[in-house]
């Protein structure tokens, strides 16, 4: 039975179980930033394990990477795991002709520093090549062949190979973004905690570079966020299936819409970001479906009669002064309980002094990280 664990931001554990649960995972178990699931729970089946990895992969838009656990042991000290890396058979992942990277992640009292531990890991693989082979792989941290995991908590390692290769967050389509971008992953999930579904219109009237409406648009044309990566680090291990993974990919690309069922929309007041948007649009091949205008928040008109609104304005954090928002919110507010009569509204916001001058009252109240700031998806249904 192969064993998986999906890393992902905090908060939005049971957000990524519900995803890798409608994509086949089994036995899924959220964790603090992660979700451990199984990819054939009889355990028999070695060829389905590898298509739902290649799948999750492919598919999911709200975890970051993939990693496929290899052994758990305990690890008290560095004596100890360097000890039990080498029991590892490492030539069945890598040969010496093979490059490596080791990440590390967490700690303990005696392991604490996550670069030394890396480097023990790195020491404790290199040196069993040398006794067998008379050679090492050579490290390269930007792009290796093979990348590792060690994940000490506690007294316990978790050896894992990371199958993603660079954060899944990053799907390729974004070359242009804004001052203070939302990762891809939290714009999708975001979609998923205001239940928005394909068949109501969407809006963002504070857009910047489009990642709110790319992702709606992505979802509702049944876009797979992989097909834009160039790469990911399984196609490099030895037991890669490319007819597979061609297939894959051949099922995805046959699986996309040709039209939204309704309008996706951004808006937002600055050209030169919205020009972003459209760029990010165009690498999505999607420019001549989602709709970006240049608005001011107080010019914003309802395009539809109902729909959903998610917008993520300044806290007061990185953009803007917090003490020069406060009318700003207040405009929002306005601006939504005037003209957007039959729309569910969404505002994340990290300040909430600056949430209670929206002036509407919260019908649900969410909370979420947008990387390291605790924030709140604020719901307001408007009638």
């Amino acid at each position: 039975m192969s064993q998986y664990f999906a890393t992902v931001a905090r908060g939005l554990e049971s957000i990524a179980a519900q995803e890798l649960e409608r994509l086949g995972a089994k036995d899924v178990r959220p964790d603090f930033t992660g979700v451990h699931f199984v990819g054939d729970s009889a355990g028999a089946d070695s060829c389905a394990s590898r298509t739902l990895l290649y799948q999750v992969n492919l598919w999911a838009r709200t975890i970051f990477r993939v990693l496929v656990t290899l052994r758990e042991f305990p690890c008290p000290d560095a004596d100890r795991l360097y000890t039990e890396v080498q029991k590892t058979d490492w030539q069945q992942y890598l040969q010496p002709h093979n490059t490596l990277a080791v990440n590390a992640t967490g700690g303990n009292h005696k392991l604490n520093h996550t670069h030394f531990t890396a480097l023990q890991v790195k020491n404790a693989i290199v040196d069993q090549q040398r006794r067998q082979f008379g050679q090492r792989s050579s490290i390269d941290t930007e792009n290796p062949d093979i990348l590792i995991n060690a994940h000490i908590y506690q007294d316990r390692c978790i050896l894992s190979l990371d199958s993603s290769g660079k954060s899944l967050h990053r799907r390729g389509y974004r070359p242009a973004v804004g001052f203070a971008p939302l990762k891809e992953t939290l714009a999708a999930a975001l979609l998923d905690m205001a239940e928005w579904e394909p068949s109501l219109p969407f809006l963002d009237p504070l857009c910047g570079s489009g990642t709110l409406p790319l992702e709606a648009s992505l979802k509702a044309l049944n876009i797979a966020p992989g097909l834009f990566r160039t790469e990911f680090a399984f196609e490099k291990w030895p037991d890669f299936d490319e007819k597979l993974w061609t297939q894959l990919l051949d099922d995805a690309e046959d699986s996309q819409l040709p039209a939204l069922r309704v309008p996706i929309m951004g808006s937002d007041k600055d050209p030169d970001i919205l020009n972003q948007a459209r760029i990010n649009a165009q690498q999505c091949r999607i420019a001549d479906q989602v709709k970006f205008t240049q608005t001011e928040l107080k010019d914003l008109e309802a395009p539809a009669d109902r729909g959903v609104i998610i917008c993520n304005p300044p806290y007061g954090e990185r953009l803007g002064d917090a003490a020069e928002l406060g009318d700003f919110y207040k405009l929002l507010g306005d601006v939504f309980k005037q003209r957007f009569k039959g729309w569910t509204a969404f505002v994340l916001t990290g300040n909430k002094e600056l949430a209670k001058r929206v002036g509407l009252k919260a019908a649900r109240r969410i909370p979420v990280y947008n990387g390291s700031i605790p924030c709140t998806l604020l719901k307001y249904e408007l009638y």
